[in-house]
């Protein structure tokens, strides 16, 4: 990560803490009352191929004893009324600042992976994490819709990895190497704003 991505992060990180700081108390107060706890949601991502890191949420699904790949229909039943309102605005992705002021995240960058499509597709994710991963990104913003409505088809754990596998975790490289062959903070503070039109886009 180049010195001015780092400043821009911690500027913007650090601005947001302060405007927002309220509404974040606000949001684990409220999901407290309807969920009780925990409130958070901490699961180990990647930053690089051999780099783990704590990834902070908002809780909101269900807790179980154990849980492995990425959400699709065999996880619906387990998102709560909260937890779909929360996610339908992006708010259960709050608490990432920290991972932000922690120099975990970028701003803008390729979601974080588990580790387990990391150790499967070492040479996909060996390209795509040279890049610090981010809370939105190119691929976010193009092909969110898309994978959820693909992942939220599938009826089995087993389904949900093949479909993740063999379409998104292709799809969403390409877009993140062309991030990548192209970032400078121009492209970035262009993708932080097409991310905020989409939110008020969704909540209309």
């Amino acid at each position: 990560m180049t010195w001015h991505k780092r400043l821009f992060d911690l500027f913007f990180a650090v601005l947001l803490v302060v405007i927002l700081g309220p509404v974040l108390l606000g949001l684990l107060v409220w999901l407290l009352i309807r969920e009780g706890r925990p409130v958070f949601y901490v699961a180990e991502r990647m930053k690089g191929v051999d780099q783990p890191f704590a990834l902070w949420k908002l809780r909101t699904m269900t807790v179980v004893e154990e849980d492995a790949g990425v959400s699709g229909g065999d996880k619906a039943s387990r998102i709560t009324p909260t937890g779909a309102w929360l996610r339908s605005k992006r708010l259960d992705e709050f608490p990432q600042l920290w991972n932000i002021l922690k120099g975990d995240l970028s701003f803008v960058g390729p979601r974080p992976p588990l580790r387990e499509y990391v150790e499967r597709f070492p040479g996909i994710y060996g390209e795509v994490l040279k890049s610090r991963p981010g809370v939105t990104g190119l691929a976010s913003i193009t092909y969110h819709k898309h994978e959820a409505a693909l992942l939220e088809r599938c009826a089995t754990r087993e389904e949900t990895d093949e479909v993740y596998t063999r379409v998104c975790i292709p799809a969403k490289a390409r877009l993140d190497l062309i991030y990548q062959r192209h970032a400078n903070m121009c492209y970035d503070f262009d993708l932080v704003f097409q991310t905020i039109g989409n939110l008020f886009r969704r909540n209309r």
